[in-house]
């Protein structure tokens, strides 16, 4: 879906840009033609070819500026940042196995101490193109003067920068674009057949959607009646904030504490959801207890405490959790693989495995469908996740964590697209969608649910919480402390409402009666002339072929 001439609001001017650094030199260069990109997510067509190179950088916050005109960015609006950016190597390492580095794109507001708005981030290596695809909102209408800044990568790195622009996002444009693929990837045609009956009234309702959407929970909230009315009406899986968590269940050495997890899976048993397993490991030294930290290099008992961690867990709740993710943010630490090789984490999956071999054993990451964290490109999750298996990891699925603010469609539908290359499943496990303005943060929410809903990889949203007061970010709640239900939340009760099929109508006269429906569960109703009443339940799910509903069997 490229963007129109009337979305761009920014487009550089290769002779608009200005140095920024004590030291830094700018030139312009011509690509050659071999080794321009394809066609790119931003402007919808080929890059031009003409760039510019930023050299003699000191620092990492040295690069290349350009002044953005007056009263062009706006309040509220979302916008996405486009373009290609490169890297040269530093002389010191030409020669060496060198990957990379990370450019970022900011906005700057105004002169002197100014406001710095992130922009979006890459992971660029020499001699390739890497795509920034950024988004960013302003709270306020800029008052002075506006600059788009490219900077990041460490001193002595040369920045290449080739057709930056801004772009208004459209939203209701890609709204329009997902209608049609959504009912490709979501619905199916459904003929009901009753032989001897032309004429008969037929009704069809939906009991329950297949794409499942879901929220954390924890001991506290399960306690609030408001919290619980909205999750048992609203939502169908379930996650543990904390309460399956190793720093939870075994805070200090050998005092486990499996009460609190428990008793959650008891109410979740009670309401009929599945639960989700979060987390077997944790891979960030920062939410690591410290008596595992204590342990320091002794390998081996390092090495017996994860292998007690997953036999204890796995052993107790075998059968239990549909989901386990099993070494939680693998993109940002590397505490176990630091400590015990770079095996371990594949041997996590396989241990997990044999202990529970029903379980979708998934990774669990965040930042991948932002575009603005180096760390956590798709392309690096799809090496992890390549990498795993080729350790033997049985990886069941890609968990998205999806703690967003300004999402756009296109840059998380390129990522899914990414992602949906090794052919597992994606769930997007803890969204939450930050923003103060309520009538923004429902659009905002919108966004991530119909690209969600829309791809084909993706079988399942789970949020992170959904109520004021009881959520790690307090600016995504779509329940008020009170248990009033604000727009982010109608919002949602509103998309779930259009993603349910129901139908009435008359058999024809060869005793059919089509209609295209939602995946999900469904009884029919069948009312003959003569008063007589058939009901017979079914699922729809995904397939080419009409689902034929026959009456008489």
């Amino acid at each position: 879906m490229a963007c129109t001439h009337k979305d761009v609001v920014f487009e550089a001017n290769a002779n608009g840009w200005v140095p920024s650094g004590s030291r830094t030199a700018l030139s312009q260069h011509q690509e050659h033609p071999a080794r321009l990109p394809a066609v790119g997510l931003g402007h919808g067509h080929k890059p031009s070819g003409g760039y510019v190179l930023a050299s003699d950088r000191d620092d990492e916050k040295d690069g290349l500026c350009q002044a953005i005109t007056p009263g062009v960015l706006k309040r509220g609006v979302t916008y996405r940042v486009a373009g290609w950016i490169s890297v040269a190597a530093a002389e010191e390492e030409v020669g060496n196995h060198q990957i990379g580095h990370p450019v970022r794109v900011s906005i700057r507001l105004g002169d002197g101490a100014c406001a710095v708005v992130d922009g979006g981030a890459v992971w660029a290596e020499p001699g390739r193109w890497a795509e920034i695809k950024g988004a960013f909102r302003l709270r306020e209408s800029p008052r002075s003067a506006a600059a788009v800044h490219v900077h990041g990568a460490p001193a002595g790195v040369d920045v290449k920068v080739m057709d930056l622009g801004i772009i208004a996002a459209d939203r209701k444009a890609r709204f329009s674009y997902l209608k049609d693929k959504t009912d490709k990837v979501r619905k199916r045609d459904v003929v009901v057949k009753l032989r001897g009956a032309p004429g008969a009234s037929v009704r069809v309702v939906q009991l329950d959607n297949g794409f499942p959407l879901g929220s954390c929970i924890n001991g506290e909230v399960i306690q609030n009646p408001a919290f619980v009315d909205f999750f048992t009406n609203h939502l169908d899986w379930a996650v543990f904030e904390n309460e399956l968590k190793w720093y939870w269940t075994e805070a200090q050495r050998g005092q486990l504490n499996y009460g609190d997890a428990d008793r959650l899976l008891d109410f979740c048993d009670r309401a009929g959801k599945p639960v989700r397993g979060h987390c077997i490991f944790w891979a960030v030294d920062g939410d690591v207890q410290q008596w595992i930290k204590d342990i320091g290099g002794d390998r081996d008992q390092l090495m017996g405490v994860v292998q007690d961690r997953i036999r204890g867990l796995l052993g107790r709740y075998a059968g239990r959790f549909p989901h386990y993710d099993v070494n939680n943010e693998m993109l940002h630490g590397r505490f176990f693989r630091d400590r015990l090789g770079d095996d371990v984490a594949a041997l996590m999956f396989r241990e997990a495995a044999q202990l529970d071999p029903g379980a979708a054993l998934f990774v669990n990451d965040y930042n991948v469908e932002c575009a603005n964290d180096p760390n956590a490109t798709p392309d690096k999750y799809v090496d992890l996740v390549r990498s795993l298996q080729r350790g033997g990891a049985q990886v069941g699925g890609i968990g998205l964590q999806g703690h967003v603010s300004n999402p756009v469609g296109e840059v998380i539908c390129d990522a899914l697209d990414k992602l949906a290359a090794t052919d597992l499943p994606v769930w997007i496990t803890e969204l939450d969608v930050g923003e103060p303005d309520v009538a923004l943060r429902a659009d905002d929410l919108e966004v991530v649910l119909r690209e969600a809903y829309a791809h084909p990889a993706v079988q399942g949203v789970v949020l992170w919480g959904f109520m004021q007061g009881h959520m790690w970010r307090q600016d995504a709640a779509l329940v008020n402390a009170d248990g009033t239900v604000n727009d982010a939340g109608q919002r949602f009760i509103e998309l779930r409402r259009e993603w349910t099929s129901n139908a009435r109508g008359r058999l024809d006269s060869d005793g059919q009666f089509m209609f295209r429906g939602f995946h999900g569960t469904y009884v029919a109703q069948v009312t003959t002339p003569t008063g007589t009443k058939m009901l017979k339940a079914f699922t729809v799910e995904k397939g080419e072929a009409a689902l034929v509903l026959d009456m008489d069997t």
